[in-house]
Order: C-alpha cells, then sequence, then structure tokens
C-alpha cells in the first residue's frame, strides 16, 4: 500500500510540474530594484518590462517596486534571505555593484544566491561636472586634484558600485587622492548634487548623465569604458586622455530571481524575458533616453557574472 501511495505521489508530481511552467505566471509580477525612483536602473527596469502584459510576453503586467539603501545592499539583501522564491518576485541586478559587495563581505548575497534571467543594458561610468564648472577636461580635473590633495568632492551612487570602482581606478591611474561621497539616495541623488554645486564633479552612469547634458545641467569629461559611446561620440574615454582605466566598472543590468525558485519557472522567464527586450518599442525608448543595451540571455548572462567574479577579485585585492 505505501509503494502504491508513494508512486501514486510521484506520478501526481510529475503531471504537475508542466502545469506550473505552463500556467506561470497567473497573475502581475513584481520586480524590485535596489535603487530609488527617477535613477539609472529605475528609469530602464519600467522600459524594459513595459511589454511583459501582452499575450506575446509573459500576459502579465510587471510592477516596479524600489527598495533603495546602502548602494544596493538593502534590496539585494531582502532579495536573497526574505523574497519568496515563487516566480512571481523578481529582481533588477547591477554589476559590478552586487557582486563587488559580496566579494566585500557585509552582506547576505553573493552570485551563488541568485539565478540570472537575462540582461538588457551594458551603461559606462562617465566623469560629470556642473554646467558652470572651471573643468573642461580629465586633465583638469587631475591638476586640481593634484594640487589639492583629497579635497576634489564627487558623487556617486554607493560604496562598491560601479562608481566608485571607476573612481578608485581613476585615482590610481592619476595618481591622485579624491573625495569621493557616496550619496544615499543612489545615482539620481549623485547627479542632483552635482547639479546643485554641492561637490566638484561625479561619477555617474552615461544614460542618467546624457539626460542631464542634454538639459545642460552637467558636462561630460571621460568615459570609463574600453571605446567612446555612440551617444557621446565627442567625449573620449579614460584611456584617450592617458589613464590606464578598463571597463570594469561598467553597469550591466537585468533581470534575475532568488534562489530556488523553481527551474520550469526559470526556463519559462528566460525564453520569454529577452524577447521583451528586444520589442522595437522598448529598444526606441531606451534610445531616447540614452541607455545603451547589451542583450544577454541565461546562460550568457551566467558567464559573465563568473567572469566579473573573477575581474572584481582580482581588481578590489590590487585597489
Amino acid at each position: 500500500m505505501r509503494k502504491l501511495l508513494t508512486g501514486v505521489a510521484t506520478a501526481l508530481a510529475l503531471a504537475a510540474a508542466p502545469a506550473v511552467a505552463q500556467d506561470y505566471p497567473e497573475r502581475p509580477l513584481m520586480l524590485m530594484v535596489s535603487y530609488g525612483a527617477g535613477g539609472a536602473t529605475d528609469f530602464q527596469a519600467r522600459i524594459a518590462t513595459m511589454t511583459a502584459g501582452n499575450e506575446d510576453a509573459l500576459g502579465q503586467p510587471i510592477a516596479i517596486v524600489n527598495k533603495p539603501g546602502a548602494g544596493g545592499r538593502v534590496g539585494w539583501n531582502w532579495l536573497a534571505t526574505q523574497a519568496e522564491a515563487d516566480g512571481y518576485t523578481l529582481g533588477a541586478y547591477n554589476v559590478p555593484h552586487f557582486i563587488a559587495q559580496s566579494i566585500e563581505g557585509g552582506v547576505e548575497y553573493s552570485i551563488d544566491s541568485f539565478e540570472p534571467i537575462a540582461n538588457w543594458g551594458a551603461d559606462p561610468a562617465v566623469f560629470v561636472v556642473g554646467a558652470d564648472s572651471e573643468f573642461n577636461s580629465m586633465a583638469d580635473v587631475v591638476a586640481y586634484a593634484k594640487e589639492n590633495p583629497g579635497k576634489l568632492t564627487f558623487s556617486g551612487a554607493g560604496l562598491f558600485v560601479g562608481h566608485h570602482i571607476a573612481a578608485l581606478q581613476l585615482e590610481q591611474a592619476a595618481g591622485v587622492k579624491l573625495a569621493y561621497i557616496p550619496n544615499n539616495q543612489g545615482g539620481a541623488g549623485a547627479m542632483k548634487a552635482v547639479i546643485a554645486g554641492e561637490v566638484l564633479g561625479g561619477v555617474n552612469n552615461l544614460s542618467d548623465a546624457f539626460r542631464a547634458a542634454a538639459a545642460g545641467n552637467v558636462k561630460i569629461l571621460g568615459v570609463f569604458d574600453l571605446e567612446r559611446s555612440s551617444f557621446l561620440p565627442d567625449v573620449p574615454t579614460m584611456i584617450e586622455q592617458g589613464y590606464d582605466i578598463d571597463n570594469a566598472s561598467v553597469n550591466f543590468r537585468g533581470i534575475m530571481v532568488p534562489k530556488g525558485t523553481p527551474q520550469e519557472v526559470i526556463d519559462k522567464l528566460a525564453a520569454t524575458v529577452p524577447a521583451m527586450f528586444e520589442s522595437k518599442q522598448v529598444q526606441s525608448k531606451m534610445e531616447a533616453g540614452g541607455s545603451p543595451m547589451k542583450i544577454m540571455g541565461r546562460d550568457e548572462v551566467i558567464e559573465m557574472w563568473k567572469a566579473r567574479q573573477a575581474t572584481l577579485e582580482k581588481l578590489l585585492a590590487g585597489l
């Protein structure tokens, strides 16, 4: 009898498994963003998920929920330790941010805490100053920093996020000491600090800076990437300006779920989400907002996470 019951239970479980993927999702989903409303991650996440409710996508909308704080740590700690792993709770990831933070310690997550779904963007860091700043090039910035050690104040979205990594690389490459000030309101707050003149400059996302420059609020002096951006063809890279800085701070953004999410749900999302990013409607809005896209599927993101983990372990040890 026990064997019969066991066999029936197994059969029922096997029969139910495909139904989960077939019926999923049956209600709206939530995407947790670890940064505040108005910043680049929030702005892009709302565009990236705008077609989720279409019948040829998930057939259910995705609501954005912001859980900002401590450079992303608050939201990612919540996603790793408290969120339901049921497929209805998604998270926006930022790399190198959450990987660098896990390497430095003091958080409850690592790349093993999450399952990647797909990547929508790759947003390089840029150095910005106020529109009326006396600085017109990175040479001006570095010259001031050398004459005034530790007094060149500039903002960024937090500690051991892409902005901070770019700042550390700049200090090392230029041989200067800067005063990096992490903003507790993320990239949006960091940009406001530059515009308001609360700091002499800032490291921010290209997408945030692109919109601020278009509005006449800031000047963009350099790009922390290997090549110039098509959004900023007249702005030289740090390498072009004589500073040996690679693309380690480029901000990859995408969607992940907590570890423990059913595999059939992960597979359904992985098969559907990249096509959402490829929507012409999504891509045109990203283009208009100065948001560089780089679409990668689940397998590519897994490899990217592993590669960035190795790169950041070496980089942070050296810095």
